[in-house]
This record gives structure tokens, sequence and C-alpha cells, in this order.
């Protein structure tokens, strides 16, 4: 017994570190994957939609500035901008958007939506899990783990069945305030269902992920001996199958099987599209103003969203683009939100979000792939003293097109100062619920953390009439 006592700490020490990177293989970027062990299946259901992408304009737009504009509402409320017709009589958007006013027969806007979070990260937390985080309105996030899932990894762990490589994926960065915001993985759930990260360098406008990059000495077969460890112990009855071990088994099947995927592997090369395309979504941010082309990421904007479209078609279901990585750098237009709006955030966003649409539908992938565009919150109905407008969780709009929405339709309505919703109020959980919904699944199916808790997919309702 006492021959065999220290092998058998090795081997916890071993799995314990395992998961730390301790066995030569950064799991980080690898534990996405759909594996896990012991949790409620995922509810069956033919798949309305193929793929989501979800562009996250970090800050908080003003909707007052874009999608909800009120030209009868005093001036201190109505700001600087004029309304432009589009190609849906009677639903005019900002001047500002010369693009998507062209696209809007393929949108719906919800005008409605509301919740009570006035800090970033809290309410960027209950915008992309559909749900607050435990520890409430709160900006700084600093130590505390995230708790509830993320869209992409819930739809990941109910479709955990199916055979696809990447089941999601994140870029260009993780974003943050001042620590990275706790809503952009697995939770409860586990890291397996983190996203699978790509990495955008703003210098070279391209991309990369480190699975496709592995160093040298971590090759195909390293992998394969550190798979077949995990196997041996996790059938070893005198360590009772630790289930560490059943899980970096799975692991590194997975890290296997993604390192030989060619098609994902040949979607991040995004150097690969015609020029033409790449300008389409926005190659060249030098032709914008002075003092804006240098600010870091503006210039992987629109081939954020260009390289969303090679990943859906590459397979990839679910796909989180975050419009910005930073404070100082997003949305946040406490101050001059009018110049900010017009010559630094809104033409880059306009052009690329009505190229993905065209692009989209030029393909056959609209109807199939849902996409769903929105900030943590809007922007104050009242002009401040700085010309900004401060952070309005109360009442905002977002935008959604293909996955069979009724295009040109709002759902939804503000009250005439854009204050509060007056018709049919939305909810981050019941935009979760929409998102699930389209993808085939029960909303109201139950998932479990790791006290075996039950919490529902989310807790608002689908959005059944947006649909056709």
């Amino acid at each position: 017994m006492e021959s065999t006592r220290p092998e058998m700490l090795d081997r916890r020490q071993l799995l314990g570190r395992g998961s730390a990177g301790y066995l030569g293989l950064n799991l980080g970027s690898l534990l996405w994957t759909r594996a896990a062990m012991g949790e409620e299946p995922g509810v069956p259901g033919e798949s309305r939609i193929r793929a989501c992408i979800v562009i996250f304009y970090y800050g908080g737009p003003s909707h007052l500035d874009t999608f909800d504009m009120k030209p009868r509402a005093p001036s201190e409320i109505r700001g600087e901008f004029t309304s432009i017709s589009t190609s849906v009589p009677g639903l005019p958007i900002s001047e500002h958007l010369p693009h998507t006013s062209k696209v809007m027969h393929h949108v719906a806007v919800i005008r409605s939506m509301h919740h009570t979070n006035r800090l970033h990260d809290s309410a960027s937390t209950e915008t992309l899990t559909g749900r607050q985080s435990p520890q409430g309105d709160r900006e700084e996030f600093a130590n505390i783990a995230q708790f509830y899932p993320c869209h992409g990894a819930t739809i990941s762990h109910q479709r955990r069945h199916l055979d696809i490589d990447v089941p999601h994926a994140a870029l260009p960065w993780v974003f943050h305030n001042v620590v990275n915001t706790p809503c952009q993985g697995g939770g409860f759930l586990g890291a397996a269902y983190d996203p699978f990260r790509i990495e955008g360098d703003p210098a070279r406008v391209n991309f990369q992920a480190e699975m496709f990059s592995r160093p040298s000495d971590l090759s195909i077969q390293r992998l394969e001996q550190r798979r077949a460890l995990a196997e041996r112990l996790a059938g070893d009855s005198a360590l009772n199958g630790i289930p560490q071990s059943r899980q970096l088994k799975a692991l590194y099947g997975r890290a296997i099987e993604l390192m030989q995927s060619k098609a994902v592997a040949r979607a991040l090369r995004i150097e690969e599209e015609p020029q033409a395309v790449r300008e389409r979504y926005g190659l060249y941010p030098d032709k914008m103003p002075e003092g804006v082309r240098n600010i870091a990421g503006h210039q992987l904007r629109g081939q954020n969203v260009l390289l969303a479209r090679r990943l859906v078609e590459a397979g990839v279901p679910f796909v989180n683009v975050y419009d910005f990585r930073q404070q100082g750098q997003n949305w946040d237009s406490h101050a001059d939100n009018f110049n900010e709006h017009k010559n630094r955030l809104l033409p880059p966003a306009d052009k690329a979000y009505a190229a993905l649409i065209e692009d989209l539908d030029e393909r056959g992938l609209l109807d199939s792939t849902l996409v769903v565009a929105l900030g943590e919150f809007g922007r104050t109905p009242t002009i401040n003293k700085d010309a900004g407008r401060d952070h309005w969780p109360d009442c905002y709009s977002i935008t959604l097109a293909g996955g069979g929405i009724r295009g040109g339709t709002v759902f939804g309505a503000s009250d005439k100062l854009g204050a509060y919703p007056v018709i049919d109020p939305v909810t981050p959980a019941d935009l979760a619920a929409t998102i699930y919904w389209r993808f085939g699944l029960n909303p109201r199916a139950e998932i479990h953390d790791r006290l075996g808790r039950p919490h529902r997919l989310a807790d608002g309702r689908p959005i059944k009439s947006l649909f056709s």
C-alpha cells in the first residue's frame, strides 16, 4: 500500500495541474469543447437556424441617434442628427446610417429593450447571458468568476451531441472595463464551454488562433499520448476514475480534431478574401478623420464582421463579435456624443453591418443565420453639459436580421422622449429565449450548476411574432 501511495498522489497532482497547463497544453484555448461530465442532456429539436452572429457594441450606442430618433422632441432631447428614409417606407433611421438604410427590409428593430443595470460590466453580463450577475449592478468585477453561461456556451452545451468542430467562437479579443467582463465564457457549465478565441492583429489586419500556431514540439502524437494517459487514469479503479481525467481525455481529443480542422483554419485566412469584398466591409480606416484612424482596434472593425461570415460558412454555429475592447475607445459617449457617433463610431459599424446582411443574403445564408446587433444599454434622452449622453438601460434599441425575421418591422415602442417602453417591453431574458428558440431549443429546459441547482435556459419568453 505504501509503495503505491506516492504514485497515486503524483497522478492526482498531475491531473490537478493539468487543467492549469501543467501537461504542456494551454487548455484555456481548448476548453470550449462540448465534452463535459454529468450534465443534463440537451433538448433535441428541429433547428430553425443554423447560426447566430452577435455583434456587441461595447459601451452603449445612442438609440436616440440611430434607430429611435425623436424629431418632435425638444432640442436637448432630439440632438443634432436628422433622419433619412430607408428601404422600408415609414421606417426612418439616422442620417449617419446610410448603408444600413438600404437593408432595412431585412431588419427588425426592437425599440423597447430595458433592464436595471446602470454600469457597464453588470449591463454587459445581463445582455450576453440573459441574467443579471449574482453580484448585482456593479462596475468592478475583479476576482469574481462568471456564474451564468453566455448564449454561445448554453447553446454549445445543449447541442453537445452534435459533431461540430467549433460550436462557439469569439473575436477579436476578450473585452474588459478594468478586468475582463465576466460574461464571455461557460460560467457554471465550466470552462469546457468557453468559446474558441480568435485574436485580431490591428497592425496587420488579420486574425490568428493559438491552436493553429502551436509550438513545434507540441505534435499530434504528443497530444495522443496525453489523451492516452488521461484515459488510463480515468479507468484506474484505484483512483475511482478521477472526473478531471475523463474531462482531460475529452479535451485532448477535441484539441486533436481542431488542429486538423481545415475548414476553421481556412476561415481565419481572411487575406484570401477578394480585395473588393474586404473593402465592402470596410478595410481602410485611414480614410476616417484625423485622430480617429489610429485608435487601437479601428482597423479591425469591418474585418471582424467579415470573419464572422467566414466562420459561419465554415460551420461555426455561434459567433460573438466584440466591437471595441475597453474604456476610452468604445461607444461610451459621455462627452461629444454627436461628433463621436458621426465621425468615429457609426461609419465603420454602418458599413460592416450592411455588408454582412447583403453578403449573407447573396450567399443564401441569411435565412438560416440570425444576426443580433446591440449594446449593453442606450444613452440618456437628455444631453448633458459636455454635449454627451450618459448610461440609460431603461429603454434602448437593438436590431435583428435574418434567421427568419420579418424584416422591415418594429417591435415595441418608447415614449415621446425615448426614456421608457410604452408598448411591448423586452428584456435580455426575452432576447436569450428568442435566440435559443430559433436554434430549436426549449428556453424552459433546465441546466444545472456545479451544486446541482436547476436553472432554466432563459427566464424570458421568445418573441415569436417577429418571425415568419
